[in-house]
């Protein structure tokens, strides 16, 4: 990989990464500790993950529990969970919130493929202007002198090359999601 590619590469990663977290947040009928990700707790005056301020563990397939380190912050990590809308309500017993997923039904299946399809097209279609972006910057080295013709074919070879394999990276992360998501 060559310098004047490698910018593009790592941007293009990025976009993955981001697809692969967005992945994560879908539940898919299972218990995921991931759709907490996102979540935030007002604890001690101030805004803080909720693995900051609790244990969060899979005891059964489909259960997560959250056991605050500091069982006055009980209420709070309720509002928090309940603010990040991830479509599952708390259930607390005073010392441990448990979130219970339900069974997904077909519709709900094919509603979650559907919004996992949309990500990875999303995701594509970065790729994609991410590569038109970097065809762009050789063409205009050629233009200025830096770069040759047979320089500029070459680096758009391999643009074209890691491009594939991000958009085939892409393909694998969604298949995998629906898998899982269609799985029973």
């Amino acid at each position: 990989m060559s310098e004047q590619t490698k910018v593009f590469e790592e941007k293009m990663e990025k976009s993955l990464n981001n697809l692969k977290s967005n992945l994560l947040g879908i539940r898919a009928g299972r218990a995921n500790t991931h759709v907490l990700d996102k979540v935030m707790v007002e604890a001690y005056g101030t805004q803080m993950p909720l693995n900051q301020v609790a244990n969060i563990s899979v005891p059964e397939a489909r259960v997560i529990a959250v056991q605050p380190f500091d069982v006055s912050q009980i209420k709070a990590i309720e509002r928090g969970i309940n603010s990040a809308d991830i479509g599952i309500n708390p259930n607390s017993d005073g010392k441990v919130i448990r979130l219970v997923f339900p069974e997904l039904d077909e519709e709900r299946r094919k509603s979650l493929s559907k919004d996992v399809k949309k990500l990875g097209e999303e995701c594509k279609v970065a790729v994609r202007n991410i590569r038109r972006d970097a065809m762009e910057t050789v063409k205009k080295l050629e233009k200025k002198g830096d770069i040759t013709e047979d320089d500029r074919k070459n680096l758009e070879t391999e643009i074209q090359k890691f491009t594939d394999k991000k958009i085939e990276a892409v393909d694998k992360a969604v298949e995998a999601k629906n898998k899982e998501i269609m799985s029973i």
